[in-house]
C-alpha cells in the first residue's frame, strides 16, 4: 500500500522560508514522478513542481520558479520542497503526489497522479 506523508508546514512571515517533506513508502518509486500541488481556500488545486525519481529532472510553475526548489533523497525515499522568499499568496494546503511513469496527461495536471498525501498547511503572513 502506497503512503505519502507530508510534513514541515506552518506559519511564517512574508520573506521567510519553509521546507516541506514527503515521505514515500509502500513500493519502489524509481519509475515514478513526484509532484507538489497546492490548494488555497476557494481555489482549484494547482501545480507547484515536479521531479522525476530516476533522473532528477525538475519542472516548476512560473509562480514559484526561482523561489522554490524540489529535490529528493533516494536513500530516505523522501521528496522535499524548499520554499524561500515566501509570499502571502503562497498560503495553501500543500500536497505531494506520485505518478507512474508512462503515457498520460502532463505532470502539471493533477489527474496525472495516482497517489496523494493528506496535505500540510502553509500560512504566510504579511
Amino acid at each position: 500500500q502506497v503512503q505519502l506523508v507530508e510534513s514541515g508546514g506552518g506559519l511564517v512571515q512574508a520573506g521567510g522560508s519553509l521546507r516541506l517533506s514527503c515521505a514515500a513508502s509502500g513500493r519502489t518509486f524509481s519509475n515514478y514522478a513526484m509532484g507538489w500541488f497546492r490548494q488555497a481556500p476557494g481555489k482549484e488545486r494547482e501545480f507547484v513542481a515536479t521531479i522525476t525519481w530516476s533522473t532528477g529532472s525538475t519542472y516548476y510553475a512560473d509562480s514559484v520558479k526561482g523561489r522554490f526548489t524540489i529535490s529528493k533523497d533516494n536513500a530516505k525515499n523522501t521528496m522535499y520542497l524548499q520554499m524561500n522568499s515566501l509570499k502571502p499568496e503562497d498560503t495553501a494546503v500543500y500536497y505531494c503526489a506520485a505518478a507512474r511513469a508512462g503515457l498520460g496527461p502532463p505532470l502539471t495536471f493533477s489527474l496525472r497522479y495516482d497517489y496523494w498525501g493528506q496535505g500540510t498547511q502553509v500560512t504566510v503572513s504579511s
